[in-house]
């Protein structure tokens, strides 16, 4: 390794790299295996722990905001060392300043985070997709059962066509 080369290495930052991106890992694992447990909830329509986990997730996403925190201070860092702004550190830059073996490491772990990033989004897409079709087809029941107690305004007139006794509107208008 050349004296140029070996002076340009940062062995702290390339540290606090390594570990912020096994923070990132472990925090992309819990909302993956939140937004996959959310999936079956969902699925058995197990509303307690839809909620459960959907502050779990919440707890999770909360945490996130600290580790996006501090992988701005690191490029921040970064840009500093190699001179240019932090928005326009990117891994191959990052990389130039660590050691052969943890840059590979770097760009590894970076590829897994990306694609893990990727699955937890795909994954809850398809739970929104699936709350709203639940959400749907519950909207669709109450509207045929006539909703008692005022669901709909068919249902209100279901409900005055059975008790006469109930109180009318003198006016109902719908807009």
């Amino acid at each position: 390794m050349s004296t140029a080369t070996e002076q340009r290495i940062d062995a702290v930052l390339t540290g606090d790299v390594v570990a912020h991106l096994n923070t990132q890992m472990a925090s992309a694992r819990r909302m993956l295996a939140i937004v996959l447990e959310q999936a079956t909830a969902i699925r058995q329509r197990s509303v307690p722990n839809i909620v459960r986990l959907a502050g779990a997730l919440q707890a999770e996403i909360h945490r996130r905001e600290a580790i996006e925190l501090e992988r701005t201070q690191l490029m921040e860092r970064a840009g500093g060392k190699l001179g240019i702004p932090a928005g326009d550190v990117s891994i191959t830059l990052l990389t130039t300043v660590m050691d052969e073996q943890n840059a590979e490491v770097v760009r590894s772990r970076t590829a897994e985070l990306r694609g893990m990033l990727s699955e937890i989004q795909r994954e809850h897409e398809t739970n929104r997709a699936l709350m709203q079709q639940e959400l749907s087809f519950l909207d669709h029941l109450l509207r045929l059962a006539g909703s008692p107690g005022g669901y709909s305004a068919a249902g209100r007139i279901a409900m005055r066509k059975r008790n006469p006794m109930t109180r009318q509107p003198v006016f109902e208008l719908e807009a």
